[in-house]
């Protein structure tokens, strides 16, 4: 007896076309505004990047104003550059949210898109901005846990980029107000939109800054050109020549749909308090614990151990040669030694760490010439579910302290309190804006008016 073929990409479409307000509890709505804080502060400081400023100049070049705000700047253009710019400034400092279970940044791209079409539009109440956001946070994520993040990142793929388009898509579509069958076509035309290399790792280039813009500027089109009855493959995620089979050996369809609505993935993404790649947050964690808790000092170390998750070797711990001898501040972020050599000199791990100063420092040079890297099955028997670490610090005179961190500071187990997540936004968004609209912020934030944050991100007076 032959069964039907699950059309996952429909089913995923419709729920989340149809989810309302009134279907989120009370706590993934403040999650929502949470990482909408969070988002705020890591594009308004990431906005000051030289990368970030390039992409600025190109939209100068080639766009006449809009209603949509270029965060950081005084320009305003129209919501596909917007979204481009803004979500190029929000992963520039590598602080932007991840979801474990996916290994993507969500709010880069997904407050991009959002933000970008709430501000170009008359009312967007709200509630249904926030559902919109978490909807896009859903699509995304069980698409990068349908692919198997290990397995994506195995072909050269990067999720955030790739992934990110379907969630942008879908955020795009709920605030424009698309049905289901609409909503389903900009799925389908997000497919075609779908690309992201991390070929940026060989040489430190800026694509992998660009890659949550990329997402959110073609969500944005591809719901655009749904509503106006463009058409997209129906079967775009399980089909036979959809994503999930052409973007990973191993993919698990069923992940699309399993438990919707049961809870959401926006619950189970996690916030970042170092400057660096999510793969490099545990193991710092346990470095910072360990030298402040024995107060060591970096002349009495003779080697450290680091104990690196498998799915983030290739990313932080190899090719050797690079990781070891960063050139430039991208390397440097994807470079567990730098990481590790950082925290123990500077007890700490952000913006101020990792700088072209730092890189060129032969203290920090000498330290990660003794940090070993390597792998542990243990670490990976609950991943992707927890990121855990381990840290072994071999002293000169023969002592030995070892770390280990099941759930790095800033997962959902391990969160920071909306006081420290306050405290973070501070310290990132004073050094582009008055303290006085940082408290404008704060509180359209907090009394959950999101359409009215962008104008106050942008520097004009």
């Amino acid at each position: 007896m032959n069964h039907p073929t699950p059309e996952y990409t429909r089913e995923l479409a419709a729920f989340l076309a149809n989810l309302r307000p009134a279907d989120l509890p009370a706590n993934v709505m403040d999650r929502a505004r949470y990482f909408l804080l969070d988002y705020l502060a890591v594009a308004i400081r990431g906005s000051q990047e030289p990368s970030a400023a390039a992409v600025q100049r190109m939209v100068v070049r080639v766009s006449a104003a809009g209603p949509a705000t270029v965060i950081g700047t005084d320009l305003r253009t129209t919501p596909v550059l917007a979204a481009l710019a803004n979500g190029a400034s929000a992963h520039g400092i590598e602080m932007d949210d991840t979801h474990s279970g996916g290994s993507i940044h969500l709010g880069a791209v997904m407050y991009s898109a959002a933000l970008a079409l709430a501000e170009s539009r008359s009312a967007v109440p709200p509630d249904q901005f926030f559902t919109a956001v978490v909807a896009g946070y859903e699509a995304a994520a069980r698409i990068a846990m349908a692919l198997q993040p290990k397995e994506h990142y195995r072909l050269g793929f990067h999720p955030t980029a790739t992934c990110g388009a379907f969630g942008a898509s879908v955020t795009a579509a709920n605030i424009l107000g698309l049905t289901a069958e609409q909503t389903l076509a900009a799925l389908g035309i997000a497919g075609s939109m779908a690309a992201g290399s991390m070929e940026f790792l060989a040489d430190g280039a800026w694509t992998k800054r660009l890659h949550p813009g990329l997402a959110a500027q073609n969500g944005i089109q591809a719901a655009m050109l749904a509503a106006q009855g463009f058409t997209g493959p129906s079967r775009i995620l399980e089909g036979r020549d959809g994503f999930l089979f052409s973007h990973s050996r191993e993919p698990i369809p069923e992940v699309l749909t399993n438990g919707l609505g049961d809870s959401f993935e926006i619950l189970q993404t996690a916030v970042k308090p170092h400057a660096c790649c999510r793969y490099m947050q545990g193991p710092i964690d346990a470095i910072l614990a360990l030298v402040k808790q024995q107060d060591l000092q970096p002349d009495g170390i003779r080697k450290i151990e680091v104990a690196v998750l498998e799915a983030g070797w290739n990313i932080v711990a190899e090719p050797r040669a690079q990781k070891y001898h960063p050139e430039n501040i991208v390397d440097a972020q994807f470079s567990m030694p730098f990481g590790v050599a950082v925290a123990v000199l500077d007890r700490a791990a952000g913006l101020d760490q990792f700088t072209m100063e730092k890189i060129q420092s032969r203290e920090v040079r000498d330290l990660m010439g003794r940090v070993v890297l390597t792998k542990d099955q243990r670490l990976e028997e609950h991943f992707p579910r927890e990121w855990p670490a381990h840290v072994s610090i071999e002293l000169a005179d023969g002592r030995r302290f070892e770390e280990s961190v099941r759930y790095p500071k800033g997962d959902p187990q391990n969160p920071l309190t909306w006081e420290e997540l306050t405290a973070k936004f501070v310290a990132l968004a004073q050094a582009v804006l008055p303290a006085d609209h940082c408290c404008r912020i704060l509180d359209r934030v907090s009394n959950a008016n999101p359409a009215s944050v962008p104008a106050l991100c942008g520097t004009a007076r």
